[in-house]
């Protein structure tokens, strides 16, 4: 919301927000380093955060480990960074943003130039967690900082980008992975993504702006209990907070899987091919950048029933032993994910009216809940009944999400009733 008002018909609405609101907007000064340095950051925390996950393959073979053992190594990072962020979010309401995102950035960087030398699953298991506890820091701080820094008008924008630096690290760190894995070893493939991110993590720093309309808070457990609690009990952030968790649940499931799948008859292809899969993230490089779009035409629920249908017909399609089937189906679960991640997670900060940081790290809490959820489900399925039961875990959260969204417009509808009555 613009920083003050202007009485009726002194301005116009445009032209207010212009004079008031000093926060940034496309075009203004700033607002391309910011869109960098977040982008830089979240290809950082994307790469790092899914390193193993096109390496599962030749983890479980180096160290004799099941695909659901070798899970553990996204999944112990996810999970351990859906249990932080909240603290950590805490912490950047004291000390700021930006100083919580570097912070995050540098001890993950830091633990990610050890993890290439553990010498058992279990110690790059505990190293993935510490990993992952890290990172905490950098979400719910991202979003917190856009909402901040930003005019809502590009805050969709703003955080699609952002997601679209999350989908480039995702793809750019299991891509080099895969294919130095290919040439020398697993080992070799983490140590080039460490050094990439730490490359990022430089950027970031030397990119980002200093904060203008952050206002230090202080570390209040009694405060925060209550801001929590308040979130909690708004019905539209637990939904929005569902609706991610369990579109994350989808996405971990998929790609925790897929390169046992493909390794595996008939398809049977080498670990640079399976590393190179990942380049579908692309297409959710566009999905979640066109996220504002989506909800202008659409709006937020119509989005989110475009982004979920989208991402059920890609799980059945990729059902067939087509290559080329299967590839167009991870094309579809990718652009429905990513979108309508961007759309739940904008939404979040858009609803928060205080405690915005909190508001994000709980979504974040769920999201990061979901990942590592689907990740163990997904390949305890797989485990069990092959790519089928994957997919199986996918179109549950998939029926999930409808049902949340079908009630958030059932919810509307009923309080628009409520209200015209009273308004007319």
């Amino acid at each position: 919301m613009p920083s003050a008002s202007t009485e009726a018909g002194a301005t116009t609405p445009a032209s207010a927000d212009t004079a008031a609101d000093t926060r940034l907007a496309p075009g203004a000064p700033g607002h391309r380093r910011m869109s960098l340095a977040l982008f830089a950051a979240g290809l950082a925390a994307f790469a790092l955060l899914y390193s193993t996950q096109a390496l599962l393959p030749a983890i479980s073979a180096e160290f004799g480990a099941t695909a659901s053992a070798a899970s553990w190594t996204v999944s112990a990072a996810t999970g351990a960074l859906a249990l932080c962020v909240l603290p950590l979010s805490a912490l950047s309401e004291r000390f700021g943003r930006r100083t919580m995102m570097t912070a995050s950035l540098a001890v993950a960087v830091g633990v990610a130039l050890l993890v290439p030398f553990a010498p058992s699953l279990e110690v790059l298991i505990a190293l993935r967690a510490v990993q992952g506890a890290a990172l905490a820091g950098l979400p719910a701080s991202a979003m917190a900082y856009l909402a901040e820094e930003v005019r809502p008008r590009a805050l969709i924008g703003a955080i699609g980008l952002f997601v679209a630096g999350n989908s480039i690290g995702g793809m750019s760190g299991r891509l080099v992975t895969g294919w130095i894995a290919q040439l020398w070893g697993w080992r070799a493939g983490l140590a080039a993504v460490g050094l990439t991110a730490l490359l990022c993590a430089l950027a970031f720093r030397a990119l980002l702006p200093k904060a203008r309309h952050f206002t230090p808070g202080t570390l209040n457990p009694k405060a925060l209990a209550a801001t929590v609690k308040g979130h909690l009990a708004d019905p539209l952030l637990m939904r929005l907070y569902g609706i991610g968790a369990l579109f994350m649940t989808v996405f971990g499931a998929v790609y925790t899987v897929i390169g046992y799948r493909l390794a595996e008859a008939p398809f049977s292809l080498p670990q640079g091919v399976v590393g190179s899969v990942f380049l579908v993230y692309l297409v959710g490089t566009v999905s979640s950048a066109a996220a504002g779009k989506l909800v202008g035409r659409l709006g937020r629920r119509g989005a989110l029933y475009l982004a979920v249908s989208t991402t059920a017909a890609g799980l059945l399609l990729s059902l067939s032993d087509s290559l080329a089937a299967v590839l167009a189906g991870l094309v579809l679960i990718t652009a429905g994910f990513f979108a309508g991640h961007a759309v739940a997670s904008s939404s979040v900060s858009r609803t928060a009216r205080t405690g915005r940081a909190q508001a994000s790290a709980l979504y974040q809490s769920a999201y990061y809940l979901g990942s590592s959820a689907g990740g163990t489900l997904g390949a305890v399925a797989f485990h069990a009944g092959g790519w089928a039961g994957t997919v199986g875990i996918g179109l549950v959260a998939v029926a999930g999400v409808v049902s949340i969204t079908l009630y958030g417009s059932h919810s509307a509808r009923v309080e628009a009733r409520r209200i015209r009555p009273a308004t007319a």
